[in-house]
C-alpha cells in the first residue's frame, strides 16, 4: 500500500474502453462483427495531435503500462521504468496510448468475452489473431482518438514486432519506430518453446478442449507449466545463477521430488501467480500470433523488400544476454533498413538480465532510450 505516489510516476490512472461496431476482417479469414478495446492514456494530447505515442505490449502484458489504479496496488504498470515524468517516454511531453490487444484477457474482446451467437464465452472459438490484425485495430483506435500520425510506435519483445509491423502497414502514420528486444520472426527453437507451452495447456485434464469456463474449471497445471517454461527463457543463465545459484530452500538435500532448490520455489510461485491473472485460451492465441509473425513472408522472404517503403526513423535496441531474441536478430532488422538507406540508430546494451532486460532499470539502456526520445520533434 502506498502512502505517497512516487514523484516520477504518472500517478493514478483509469482504463478506458471503446466498442467498435464496424466489422473487422481478420487474417485467418473470419470476421468479428464488433469488438471492444480497453486502453490507458498518460499525459495530454497537444493541439496539433503531434505528440502521441503508441505503446504495444508483449505476450503476457496488457494495457496497464504505467501508474497505479489504486493506492492499494502492490505494483505499478509493467513499463513504469520507462513511462512517466522525466522518463524515456516522458509524459510531460508525450501523450501515451497503451491498449490491450484484441484476443487479450484484461478487458479487450477475447476468449473470455461473450460470443453473441451463443451467449457463452468464445473460449476456443475465438478467432486466431495476428500481429497484422492487432496493428489494424490499433490504427482504428488512433482514428477514434483523433491521431492521424503517431510521433512514435514503441514496443519490446512481441510489442517490438507490432511496432515493426506498424512501420510496414501504415508507413506514413508514424514518424518514429522503436523496436526493443525483438526479432523479424521466430527461430525454430522459439517456436518449439511455444509449442511445448501450448501442449502443457492443451493436455491439462481441466482444459476441456478450451471450454473450461462452462465446467467452472481452470487448466491450472498446464498454464502453470507453460509460464514456468516461458519464464526460464526470459532470464539468462547469469541472472538465474546470480539470483539463485544452487541455494537449497532448507539448507540441505531431502532426497525427494518436492521443492528443494530456491529456483524451483521461484518458478512454481511464478507459475501459480500467473494462473490467477491470465487466461489459458488467450495464452494459446498470443503464442500463435508470435509464431506467425513474419513480415518478410509476403516479400519473397526478403526483409529488406518488406521494409523498402517504411517512412519512420528507427531506434533498435538489443541486450547482450538475451538469448531468446538475440542481438543478431535485431541486427537483421538494422541491416535490412540500411539496405534501403533508411535512418536507423542501433544500441546493443550490455546486460545480464536476459530477455527481461527491456523491463529493467538498466542505466545505459534508459539513457540511450531517453536521448533518442528527446530528439523527436513534435
Amino acid at each position: 500500500m502506498l502512502d505517497v505516489l512516487p514523484p516520477d510516476s504518472i500517478g493514478l490512472v483509469e482504463p478506458k474502453f471503446h466498442t467498435f461496431d464496424s466489422p473487422i476482417a481478420l487474417d485467418c479469414g473470419r470476421i468479428l462483427p464488433r469488438y471492444k478495446l480497453i486502453y490507458e492514456t498518460y499525459g495530454n494530447l497537444n493541439k496539433e495531435s503531434s505528440n502521441a505515442i503508441l505503446v504495444c505490449h508483449a505476450l503476457s502484458s496488457d494495457h496497464h503500462a504505467a501508474g497505479y489504479h489504486t493506492l492499494q496496488d502492490k505494483k505499478p504498470g509493467w513499463w513504469e521504468t520507462c513511462i512517466g515524468p522525466g522518463k524515456p517516454i516522458d509524459t510531460n511531453r508525450f501523450f501515451v496510448v497503451s491498449p490491450n490487444n484484441l484476443g487479450g484477457c484484461k478487458g479487450s474482446t477475447g476468449p473470455t468475452s461473450i460470443n453473441p451467437d451463443t451467449n457463452k464465452p468464445y473460449g476456443p472459438d475465438f478467432p486466431i489473431v495476428t500481429v497484422h490484425d492487432w496493428v489494424k485495430t490499433q490504427a482504428r483506435l488512433g482514428d477514434i482518438l483523433g491521431i492521424s500520425q503517431w510521433a512514435a510506435v514503441i514496443g519490446g519483445s512481441l510489442g517490438g514486432m507490432q511496432a515493426l509491423q506498424w512501420a510496414i502497414d501504415y508507413p506514413k502514420q508514424l514518424r518514429h519506430c522503436v523496436v526493443i528486444a525483438a526479432a523479424p520472426r521466430l527461430t525454430a527453437q522459439n517456436i518449439a518453446f511455444n509449442e511445448v507451452a501450448r501442449q502443457a495447456i492443451l493436455n491439462d485434464p481441466e482444459f476441456y478442449a478450451g471450454h473450461y469456463y462452462q465446467h467452472n474449471a481452470i487448466p491450472r497445471q498446464g498454464l502453470m507449466l507453460a509460464r514456468m517454461l516461458g519464464h526460464i527463457t526470459y532470464l539468462s543463465d547469469t541472472a538465474m545463477r546470480k539470483k539463485f545459484g544452487r541455494d537449497l530452500r532448507e539448507g540441505k538435500i531431502n532426497f525427494g521430488f518436492d521443492v528443494e532448490f530456491q529456483v524451483e520455489s521461484y518458478l512454481r510461485y511464478q507459475g501459480m501467480s500467473f494462473v490467477d491473472r491470465f487466461d489459458a485460451n488467450t495464452y494459446l492465441l498470443m503464442t500463435k500470433a508470435l509464431d506467425y509473425f513474419d513480415p518478410a513472408y509476403k516479400f519473397d522472404d526478403n526483409l529488406a523488400k518488406a521494409l523498402a517503403q517504411v517512412y519512420a526513423k528507427f531506434l533498435v535496441i538489443s541486450f547482450t544476454s538475451d538469448w531468446r531474441f538475440s542481438p543478431a536478430r535485431s541486427r537483421e532488422i538494422v541491416k535490412a533498413l540500411l539496405a534501403n538507406k533508411k535512418l536507423v540508430s542501433y544500441a546493443e546494451i550490455k546486460a545480464h538480465d536476459g530477455h527481461d532486460a527491456f523491463l529493467m532499470p538498466i542505466q545505459k539502456y534508459l539513457q540511450t532510450f531517453k536521448m533518442y526520445m528527446q530528439q523527436i520533434e513534435l
